[in-house]
């Protein structure tokens, strides 16, 4: 060993093997430095988000460990999706327990640079320490917007429609199966609407690709992290109206359906359990026909799920037209 790799600290010797070769960017200074640098392109605005995971809060203490790596990113990601912004790159900062071993840790960095590589948000720098508490990964993710673009959780009006990405309740009853293989709802499904949820809940589908999409055509939006209900609810107050959504609407798998069918109550997980990791958003009435085929085009569904009206509030409509009386609107940590 040479004197240089001597002096170097378990810490450094981590990073130079596991995380250097992640940070490809000019401006990450094979992370050789104390702060990256970097600049969005001329004409844009930058966009920061950040996101924290912890074992046994956001993922489970013996998820895979490069799926807990690209979970942690696509979150973040969802949310710059969200507003309309491509990638510009991530900070990471990593606090692993003591018994924390280096297969883990190799994992981590090999899940973390796939999916670097794949969204194209390069690997800026960040930090890495040792925690006697639980796992906790934190990432900052930078992207940009043409300057005065972003689009923002206010905005909804009255007459829009709302509409929401993909499907919804995939990840909080992959969540479940996970929890309770052995569940006697989860056991009537079979095989591949298990392995369809249980993906879902590992590996969230930030929709990146309709970024530009929603910045012409929506007047809000926002991802689905804490639940369908709660985030739009979150959406209808800061913008000032009324959101109300059809239950049979909302878009839901095969898998969702076939759970939903074998206990109807799991209907309120669906709506309100969180880390889907879709798009709800709202588009004024002449402009949802452009939005949808638009969206299409990248790959993406749209589905209409409800409108917003004037007044305050959230209603879900269920059978018979009443409105469902939920336990909780969505997923909160207090």
């Amino acid at each position: 060993m040479s004197e240089k790799r001597a002096e170097q600290s378990g810490e450094e010797r981590l990073i130079d093997r596991l995380f250097r070769p992640i940070a490809k960017h000019p401006g990450a200074f094979s992370l050789m430095d104390d702060a990256a640098a970097i600049a969005p392109p001329a004409g844009h605005d930058l966009i920061l988000t950040v996101d924290a995971v912890i074992s046994g809060v956001h993922f489970l203490p013996d998820d895979p460990a490069d799926a807990v790596a690209k979970k942690a990113l696509r979150v973040n990601l969802s949310d710059l999706a969200a507003k309309g912004a491509a990638p510009l790159g991530a900070l990471l900062s990593l606090s692993v327990p003591e018994n924390t071993g280096d297969d883990w840790l190799e994992s981590f960095a090999r899940g973390l640079g796939e999916d670097c590589n794949a969204f194209e948000c390069p690997l800026l720098g960040g930090d890495m320490t040792r925690t006697p508490g639980a796992l906790t990964i934190s990432i900052t993710a930078l992207g940009s917007v043409p300057s005065g673009t972003m689009v923002r959780r206010r905005g909804a009006r009255a007459g829009d429609l709302i509409v929401v990405t993909g499907t919804v309740g995939d990840a909080a009853l992959g969540l479940r199966l996970r929890r309770a293989p052995d569940d006697s709802v989860m056991a009537k499904l079979d095989d591949a609407a298990k392995e369809h949820l249980r993906n879902r809940y590992l590996l969230p589908r930030p929709r990146l690709a309709l970024a530009a999409t929603l910045r012409e055509h929506v007047s809000a939006a926002m991802d689905v992290s804490d639940g369908l209900v709660g985030d739009l609810a979150k959406l209808a107050a800061v913008s000032g109206v009324h959101a109300s959504i059809d239950a049979a609407r909302v878009p839901l798998s095969a898998a969702a359906r076939a759970a939903v069918g074998a206990d109807d109550r799991l209907i309120d997980t669906v709506l309100t359990g969180g880390d889907d990791y879709e798009i709800v958003a709202t588009v004024p009435e002449n402009r949802l026909e452009p939005f949808r085929a638009a969206a299409t085009k990248t790959g993406n569904e749209v589905t209409t799920i409800g409108r917003i009206e004037a007044g305050e509030g959230t209603t879900v409509i269920g059978p018979g037209g009443h409105p469902i009386d939920l336990k909780q609107a969505s997923f909160s940590h207090f």
